[in-house]
């Protein structure tokens, strides 16, 4: 393998602000931020805006929509007058 041309493949943690969710993983991401993991050392932080933790698909807590009140809501708007 040639030197100097593959990017630097280290431990780093994603982490999910909006439910603690964290994850140390190996990537080649460059980031400036850095988090103390569970066992005391320091390591390169990614932070998200959603991830397993938090997305309703995997948490169950999926959010159901009034399909029925939107359809009729529908209906009478664009409905053709008699």
């Amino acid at each position: 393998m040639k030197k100097g041309i593959h990017p630097n493949y280290r431990p780093v943690v994603f982490k999910d602000g909006s439910c603690d969710f964290a994850v140390l993983t190996k990537s080649t991401i460059k980031t400036e931020d850095t988090i103390k993991w569970e066992d005391g050392n320091n390591y390169p932080l990614v932070k998200l805006e959603i991830s397993s933790g938090s997305h309703p698909f995997f948490t169950g807590k999926q959010k159901l929509l009034d399909t029925a009140g939107r359809v009729e809501k529908f209906n009478r708007k664009y409905a053709k007058k008699k």
